[in-house]
């Protein structure tokens, strides 16, 4: 019986063993970009293919109003509460005033401005979208057809989970 077991307990081990490989050979195998290859990257390639070939790197949104503006280095400085933000302002930017195309011209201080931002591995911030001043009446009907459906979908699980008493069996 004692035989049995063991043989049993290394059959386990042994497919355990077989079935996970060894973490130094998936090392092994990884291949890393060469020095030449990271150096050699198109200065004009997407920030999300530049910094994560796997497109891990998601735009982050911002809000507020403009600070500063400087057109020689084409960046604009967004005044937040306790920190201010820097972002740079690319040839692939897209940037629209109440819906329409706009350029950096358009960039002025004191204005309203949202959109998202890509964070580069050297710590800048690169805009990726930028809008410029107040809401649109468009943009305001989707944020609120948005706000409706979270409400909607909220009050669709809420009474599911509450109409259910909990019973619990009495032996």
């Amino acid at each position: 019986m004692k035989n049995n077991n063991f043989v049993i307990i290394a059959a386990f081990f042994a497919t355990v063993v077989i079935c996970f490989p060894c973490p130094t050979e998936a090392a092994g195998k990884k291949t890393s970009p060469s020095p030449d290859a990271s150096s050699s990257t198109d200065a004009n390639a997407s920030p999300a293919t530049a910094a994560a070939p796997a497109g891990k790197v998601r735009a982050t949104p911002f809000k507020g109003i403009i600070a500063a503006v400087d057109d020689k280095a084409k960046t604009f400085t967004i005044a937040g509460k306790e920190t201010s933000h820097s972002l740079k302002i690319t040839d692939k930017t897209i940037i629209t005033r109440g819906g329409q195309p706009a350029t950096m011209k358009d960039v002025v201080s004191n204005e309203e401005v949202r959109g998202s931002y890509y964070k580069m591995p050297d710590g800048s911030m690169e805009a990726k979208i930028v809008k410029l001043g107040p809401l649109t009446e468009a943009e305001k009907a989707e944020k609120e057809a948005r706000r409706a459906k979270r409400e909607e979908k909220k009050a669709a699980i809420s009474p599911a989970v509450s109409a259910s008493p909990s019973v619990s069996p009495r032996a």
